[in-house]
């Protein structure tokens, strides 16, 4: 894998992107906004000093990664046949198909999306070869969690699907294979845990706080359900949840407090305010 290409610079997008150049790809990087540009440009830069300080590459070495990403702002700009192409963009239907009609003209031998919740069969019909195409579901913080979820669409190739797995095993990382349904597998388990830790909090079991480290030290999560809404963004729950609702039934109605906060403005870690305070 020489040359990776990310579109979309935010949480994902940066993840993805540095686990590809600590891998030795070239990255081109999608981001037309200049202060999501700059925002990304300064997690990667502490990421690479947290690396170093923690032994786990040297000066050069961060040197060298960060000089593998080149950022462009237009999908125009992706150089012709990359290896392997990702969009991270919002989870927007139009938006996507946008953008990845846009990859698939500038030719790349694999075509990913990392949403979390959309159809992979309804995505690929913006592309004109849909063998190619598959989603890649990778998990935040990309260049901690070692699992990333594989989509098989209806027309994914089993080409692909073995390149995909090559892919994911470059990066150092696991990958599971789940067809497309919605949710697919992680999402749907993802979801579940953290719709019924509103539900607790909302009916006054305990605090917000106090779910969280029952999931962390009970059950050895990194972070608890609530806490990764809130870095999720709990609009991002809420949509993500009614999509779920419409396709598997009531077990993933999004509770009044979740469609209660976001209606305030209340999205996590993006407003500064969810079921915990983020000061900028």
């Amino acid at each position: 894998m020489k040359h990776v290409a990310v579109v979309g610079g935010g949480t994902m997008g940066v993840g993805i992107a540095y686990v590809s150049a600590m891998a030795g790809a070239t990255v081109t990087v999608v981001e037309p906004d200049q202060s999501r540009a700059l925002a990304f440009n300064r997690t990667v830069d502490e990421t690479v000093l947290s690396s170093i300080a923690r032994g786990k590459m040297d000066e050069a070495g961060g040197d060298a990664l960060r000089s593998r990403i080149e950022r462009v702002t237009t999908v125009e700009q992706i150089p012709m046949a990359v290896d392997v192409a990702i969009e991270t963009v919002s989870e927007k239907l139009e938006l996507k198909l946008e953008i990845l009609a846009g990859i698939a003209a500038r030719a790349p031998k694999l075509i990913g999306s990392n949403t979390s919740a959309m159809s992979i069969d309804r995505l690929a019909q913006a592309l004109p070869d849909p063998t190619i195409f598959l989603g890649m579901h990778f998990f935040n913080p990309v260049w901690s969690l070692p699992l990333v979820e594989l989509v098989r669409g209806q027309n994914t190739s089993e080409a692909s699907l073995t390149d995909a797995r090559q892919f994911v095993e470059w990066l150092g990382k696991q990958s599971l294979t789940v067809r497309d349904v919605p949710g697919f597998a992680t999402s749907r388990l993802d979801l579940i845990s953290s719709l019924e830790a509103m539900r607790m909090v909302e009916s006054g079991v305990t605090t917000a706080a106090d779910i969280d480290k029952a999931a962390v030290l009970a059950y050895r999560h990194p972070v608890g359900p609530l806490r990764l809404s809130d870095i999720v963004g709990l609009d991002v729950r809420l949509d993500i949840a009614r999509t779920l609702e419409a396709a598997h039934g009531s077990r993933f109605s999004p509770p009044q407090i979740l469609i209660d906060m976001v209606a305030e403005g209340k999205l996590g870690v993006k407003s500064g305010e969810g079921f915990f305070s983020w000061p900028q």
